[in-house]
């Protein structure tokens, strides 16, 4: 009986020893946290469909496991801050989201569930990936973007300088490599990296695909869509690229360009001109406001603008009712009158109404999130909006260009300042 009794505990253990298989591991350390293989496959199984859809050649596998683990390892150091700094998104939020990303697709939220699935991808990892997306923008929003201050006077100094430029009517279309160096670089860690941006160079100048190549080498936030910019006006580009990418033709790559955050190439991809004058649909119109409040429910609002609506149909004048009646008080001191507003400019349950108007007649009312309106449309003209528009345009030129150094610049500090271990000899 005793040794029934062993030889049943011997194999209860040998077969529990044997059910025990390696279901995932440990591929990197950041700080306190960890990145399993699972996470690692995960991710680059879905790069590798992103360079499917775009054509572009991926690299060799171990190179494209170690610039994905790369940006996995600045990802978890960015939700670390996050995590730190109290960013959370709930699941309201999220689901809001996602059901936009399905409508963006043409398909239901259960379509879109279903089609995710069918490309072999885990709907609930999705979910928690659009989560993080979430919360990294959200952090960069605060940590980054907020702390972006734009003078007057550097708008202004921007529009004096490209006034008469022979280059203002000019788009350039840029990509780009970036070999990174760390904050504090060693001569050997200058020196190793300006060799390999000079092989780069020597691969794209003798005809290798440049999203190929970015793909492989670049430590760009835009690696993976092959270093591609997009469109840019020459002030909109990082100054270190501005003078050089002017001077270029389309097709060249750039020598090495030195900068803190390492070494960069540019291609300039292509060019393209653009008419300076800017045109819009601007509209004159008045309006009668009734607010909701504690005395005024939405019914009531709406009757007492129908009884306003007779009384003007009746003949009364828009102006002395509007001042008389209207909860608007800055438009009611005026008579209703909003001034000139070009598109974009009011709500758009307010330009959709009055957008159905011809010039002189009045709406039915209706509601938009300030209350209940009646609306008049007075008269529409076209504008030239082009001071206004270069200056707009001005200020996201030099917001995202400074944006674009900054939060390089924080990538780079907090990926120095981490402890990062990785677990596997092939990366």
């Amino acid at each position: 009986m005793r040794s029934l009794l062993f030889l049943l505990v011997l194999f209860t253990s040998i077969s529990a020893n044997a059910a025990i298989t390696t279901v995932d591991r440990i591929v990197a350390v950041v700080n306190e946290d960890v990145i399993l293989e699972s996470e690692l496959n995960t991710r680059l199984k879905t790069v590798l469909g992103q360079l499917q859809q775009r054509g572009t050649q991926p690299p060799s596998a171990e190179v494209l496991r170690r610039q994905v683990l790369e940006r996995l390892i600045i990802s978890h150091l960015q939700l670390q801050v996050a995590e730190r700094t109290g960013i959370r998104v709930d699941d309201k939020k999220l689901n809001s989201s996602i059901s936009g990303i399905a409508k963006q697709n043409g398909m239901s939220l259960n379509e879109f569930r279903t089609a995710i699935e069918n490309d072999g991808f885990n709907f609930s990892v999705f979910r928690e990936d659009i989560r993080k997306e979430m919360i990294v923008s959200r952090m960069m929003q605060r940590r980054v973007r907020q702390r972006v201050n734009i003078t007057e006077q550097e708008i202004d100094n921007f529009l004096s300088t490209n006034k008469n430029s022979t280059e203002g009517n000019k788009e350039y279309r840029l990509s780009h490599i970036l070999i990174s160096l760390p904050e504090a670089a060693s001569a050997e860690q200058v020196d190793a990296a300006k060799a390999k941006a000079d092989d780069v160079i020597s691969q794209l100048r003798s005809g290798v695909n440049f999203k190929q190549v970015a793909a492989a080498s670049s430590d760009g936030q835009q690696a993976f869509n092959g270093g591609d910019l997009g469109w840019r006006k020459s002030a909109q580009l990082p100054s270190i690229f501005s003078d050089i990418a002017t001077s270029m033709q389309k097709g060249d790559i750039s020598n090495a360009i030195r900068s803190p955050s390492g070494f960069h190439i540019i291609e300039l991809s292509d060019l393209r001109g653009i008419e300076q004058r800017h045109m819009v649909k601007q509209s004159l119109a008045r309006h009668i406001l009734i607010r909701k409040n504690e005395l005024t429910s939405n019914d009531d609002a709406r009757i007492r603008l129908q009884q306003l609506l007779i009384r003007l149909e009746g003949g009364e004048d828009f102006a002395s009712l509007a001042r008389a009646h209207s909860d608007d008080r800055g438009s009611a001191a005026q008579g209703g009158e909003l001034g000139w507003s070009s598109p974009g400019a009011l709500v758009p349950s307010f330009e959709q109404e009055m957008g159905k108007l011809k010039e002189g007649q009045i709406s039915q009312p209706f509601r938009t999130q300030f209350g209940w309106h009646i609306v008049q449309l007075l008269e529409r003209r076209e504008h030239d909006d082009t001071d206004s528009f270069l200056r707009t345009k001005a200020r996201k030129f030099i917001r995202d260009r400074k944006t674009e150094d900054a939060t390089q610049s924080w990538i780079r500090r907090i990926r120095d300042e981490a402890f990062v271990e990785y677990r596997l000899e092939d990366i």
